[in-house]
């Protein structure tokens, strides 16, 4: 049925350029210092949400009735370089594509109706925010980024998918700018998404020195997901998942990149829903699912993912129980059920079945926690209600401290209140080094410049009176 077909890569393509619209309908009248009344950027966020939702939706429909599990939508080649002649061996491309499958679809549509929802809450929840026009250009950038980086082919696509989301999360962790916390906070974040990014990129460089190109259905030699098996061999397999997962884990708030998700409640609430309870928060799990084919042939690789998975998973459970506000407790309880969708995605390596589980864990606890933030400001103002009305507090329920031996109990409630010392160990440990290593470059750097200055110096003759010195004399300060 090719009609048929063509009709689902048109509907692919509107689904991807729907977020783009949005943000030039947002951004250019900002840029251009006229930014959209608030009632026009609800009808903005809405139309356009809707009809990327409806065109997505209407892929999935054309795929069921072609029986089609693997659409590709190409819009061409970014960079072609060919070489041995022009040659198929060797060639190097960079591509545009993005993949429609049982993976990318669920988790496109995820990202249309949490952002639809999110967006339609946003709209009454920052009416008359001096700052409302910029929460919907940096949101409609966030999904952008999500709906990109879902449907991605490539690992280009994806990288660039994965920079949006990145750069509007942080900015919204920022967003009350007059604060200092939230921009400090903001900061912090940055840093982190900062080396997820690099990570994400040696792992670009790698795959294309290894085969030349970047598409993920070539990789997994042309199968939907999860049947594709990789063309890379096992100790290859181990490099790039050893890369990805890296940039899983500083994307994901996996241990010991763990810091940032508290910081980053910092935002307006339904930035806090869909981003760190929701979809931002599970993109790197997203990631590792993607590329499960390299996880299938490399068990050192599904063990590392497991212990990551549950090491987050228990460090997020002590550390929540101590939390004394509502967003920063969910935001530990979203990151345990994170930990354990990771751990699920590395036990696929022994049961395939478990990339399933993992998938319907990740959709299921996104809408949870979306509800969960949303619901947060109205449920303290209950919780005050029944308690005045019974005329005592709440009954706690017991958490993992009140059962551990008394001996310990100290140590773990200091343990859970310092959040793990995470932010102390990667502050004293990984980032004071390298700032000391790279002033150290710093200073090599000036002191051989100036000993090739006065070299220099010392080579040439001196000007003769009235005689205007050579450029180079100028240039090297003599």
């Amino acid at each position: 049925m090719p009609d048929l077909a063509q009709f689902g890569s048109f509907l692919g393509a509107l689904a991807v350029l729907c977020p783009f619209a949005l943000v030039v309908a947002l951004g250019l009248p900002a840029l251009a210092g006229a930014p959209v009344t608030e009632r026009a950027a609800d009808r903005a966020c809405r139309g356009l949400i809707a009809t990327g939702f409806t065109a997505t939706l209407g892929v999935l429909l054309v795929m069921l009735a072609t029986g089609e599990r693997h659409l590709v939508v190409n819009l061409g080649n970014w960079v072609t370089i060919a070489s041995h002649g022009g040659a198929d061996h060797g060639h190097y491309h960079f591509a545009i594509k993005f993949e429609f499958d049982r993976l990318s679809v669920p988790l496109a549509l995820l990202s249309f109706a949490l952002c639809g929802t999110i967006a339609a809450f946003a709209n009454r929840y920052l009416h008359r925010e001096p700052g409302y026009n910029r929460f919907f250009v940096l949101f409609s950038v966030f999904l952008a980024g999500m709906v990109t980086a879902s449907l991605a082919d490539t690992i280009e696509t994806l990288f660039a998918g994965w920079e949006l989301v990145g750069l509007s999360s942080a900015l919204l962790v920022a967003f009350f700018q007059e604060r200092a916390n939230p921009a400090r906070n903001g900061f912090r974040v940055w840093i982190v998404y900062r080396v997820s990014d690099a990570a994400l990129l040696f792992a670009a460089v790698a795959l294309h020195h290894m085969t030349g190109e970047g598409d993920f259905d070539k990789l997994m030699a042309a199968q939907s997901w999860p049947d594709g098996q990789t063309t890379l061999t096992e100790g290859q397999a181990l490099l790039i998942g050893s890369l990805l997962l890296l940039a899983a884990m500083g994307k994901s708030a996996l241990v010991p990149f763990s810091g940032w998700l508290p910081r980053a409640m910092e935002g307006p609430t339904p930035s806090s829903a869909v981003f760190y309870g929701a979809l931002s928060v599970h993109l790197g799990a997203f990631l590792l699912l993607r590329l499960s084919p390299l996880i299938a042939v490399s068990p050192p690789l599904a063990v590392a993912i497991v212990a990551v998975g549950l090491l987050t998973a228990l460090y997020a459970y002590v550390a929540g129980t101590v939390q004394t506000d509502i967003k920063s407790a969910l935001s530990f309880a979203s990151l345990s059920q994170v930990g354990l969708i990771v751990a699920e995605i590395g036990a696929g390596h022994w049961e395939p079945f478990m990339w399933y589980v993992a998938l319907t864990h990740l959709l299921g606890h996104a809408c949870l926690r979306t509800l969960q933030f949303v619901r947060a400001p109205s449920l303290l103002r209950d919780y005050r209600e029944l308690e005045n009305a019974l005329g005592a507090r709440l009954p706690q329920q017991a958490g993992p401290l009140a059962v551990a031996p008394s001996r310990w109990r100290a140590w773990l409630y200091r343990f859970a209140l310092e959040r793990g010392y995470l932010d102390a160990v990667l502050s004293d440990y990984v980032a004071a080094p390298f700032v000391k290593l790279f002033k150290l470059f710093d200073r090599w750097e000036r002191q051989w410049t100036a000993f090739l200055n006065r070299e220099g110096a010392a080579g040439r003759p001196a000007p003769a009176p009235g005689e205007r010195p050579a450029p180079e004399a100028v240039e090297s300060g003599s």
